[in-house]
């Protein structure tokens, strides 16, 4: 993909994953690296600044005789997921406008 990923957008997708269900870091970037190209190095700061924030809290589960990390979404995660969501809804938007609209190919 030619387009950056920002911190922001990253947080709201990093977010709205955890928001959907508890995951630990390997799945969490596993299913990042299925929508766009970023490293464990990269992803494990924005989970520990997110958790830092407060929007996101961890909690180990036993797993295979060893512990996994979860994170699971705060309720101001959720409210902060909820905004991502409309602003990116509303960029969106008018991002289509500008390039003439969505077509499938």
């Amino acid at each position: 993909m030619i387009y950056q990923v920002t911190a922001p957008l990253l947080d709201a997708c990093v977010m709205a994953i955890v928001a959907d269900k508890d995951a630990y870091g390997y799945i969490l970037t596993q299913k990042m690296q299925e929508l766009i190209s970023i490293s464990e190095s990269t992803l494990y700061p924005v989970l520990r600044r997110l958790q830092r924030d407060g929007m996101l809290v961890t909690y180990d589960q036993p797993f295979q005789g060893r512990n996994r990390r979860y994170y699971k979404i705060t309720d101001k995660g959720m409210e902060q997921v909820l905004l991502y969501k409309k602003e990116w809804k509303a960029y969106k938007d008018r991002i289509d406008q500008l390039l003439g609209g969505y077509e499938d190919e």
